[in-house]
């Protein structure tokens, strides 16, 4: 059971200072490659209006070569705060798309040197740059000399167990010109495996003077306040808690704000929010929207009996008004018959 100490509750009281720029929360959404579009974060933003929120990162490269802003890095002129996250190891081309995101409207500029997938890591960027620190660093003075707004990186404690090196790693982003550091308290080798070791994030809290924010395992408000207990982090960042579960951002941020624990939406609820989300995709993205929805529609698709039926018909769906029928045929039943835990629920619920 969450409880929020009167010293945390002080700690977080103020706003979240990026540099010049303030964030009225502590609680932010990561940026998700394949999740975190303009629609997902208009979600987000209906339980969170105060948080920060991150596109999908943008290859540099592809800005440079091709000259025309993807799809991904699209965001509402309304929908502040807002950062653009871009990842490459070259540091001209990075400087570049960090001003074409500032032009697109860009509060912050975020660096992801913490992304562990090969295709990425094998060009040079992501969780590579933990082996490359100065290139790094230079990357980081690159972009900071190119723009206005704050810079921030995005990171992980170490390319592996042999290779942890989250605070040299930390400091020489700082001194590099970095305002904010966002720290995965995973390898690149765990990848989402295992837990996340907090306690680097507090090694790294520790010696840093810009603000540190904690990232890993934050599937709940408990979890998040344990987190912010443990590291002394000056906020959090919700990533996979949010899959099908856009609600958790505004949850954190409401307890860290009032001590009040928010009553978690019924499975009805969450099929609602799965429709919308539905029909945003569609009305943005058109067939692509019905495609990429299919990963999301499952993940709402949870914690009821037969729940797993539902997920492997969303799965497959290849149009709105399919995937609108079967969310409607499963809110009716819920209303019908009230809803109990799936059967692999009910049995993690005895094993613990």
């Amino acid at each position: 059971m969450a409880t929020l100490s009167s010293s945390l509750k002080d700690r977080l009281s103020t706003p979240l200072k990026i540099g010049s720029f303030e964030v009225n929360s502590r609680v932010l959404q990561s940026p998700l490659s394949g999740v975190t579009d303009l629609v997902f974060r208009r979600l987000v933003r209906r339980y969170a209006p105060n948080s920060m929120m991150y596109t999908e990162m943008v290859n540099a490269t592809g800005l440079h070569y091709v000259k025309q802003l993807p799809k991904i890095m699209e965001i509402d002129p309304n929908e502040r705060p807002i950062s653009i996250q871009l990842f490459d190891c070259r540091p001209d081309f990075l400087a570049e798309a960090a001003q074409m995101a500032v032009q697109e409207g860009a509060d912050t500029i975020d660096i992801n040197m913490g992304c562990p997938v090969n295709k990425i890591t094998k060009n040079g960027g992501g969780s590579s740059l933990l082996r490359q620190p100065e290139v790094a660093e230079a990357i980081v003075r690159s972009v900071v000399q190119a723009v206005s707004v704050p810079v921030t990186v995005k990171t992980r404690i170490g390319w592996s167990d042999k290779e942890i090196n989250a605070v040299e790693f930390a400091q020489r982003m700082e001194a590099a010109g970095a305002q904010m550091l966002t720290l995965h308290g995973r390898t690149r080798a765990q990848g989402y495996n295992g837990s996340a070791r907090w306690e680097w994030i507090a090694k790294v809290k520790e010696v840093l003077s810009i603000p540190v924010i904690a990232n890993g395992d934050i599937f709940s408000v408990d979890a998040a306040v344990r987190c912010l207990e443990q590291t002394g982090a000056d906020g959090v960042m919700c990533s996979r808690g949010t899959l099908g579960y856009p609600f958790l951002v505004g949850e954190v941020d409401h307890f860290l704000k009032t001590g009040e624990l928010l009553t978690p939406p019924n499975p009805i609820e969450r099929l609602e929010c799965a429709r919308d989300h539905l029909q945003m995709l569609w009305e943005y993205k058109g067939e692509r929207g019905i495609r990429q929805a299919r990963k999301h529609m499952t993940w709402y698709a949870k914690g009821f009996l037969y729940a797993a039926e539902l997920r492997g018909k969303l799965a497959v769906i290849e149009n709105l008004d399919q995937g609108l029928v079967l969310i409607d045929q499963a809110i009716e039943r819920l209303r019908q018959q009230g809803w109990q835990p799936e059967e692999d629920e009910m049995l993690q619920l005895v094993e613990v």
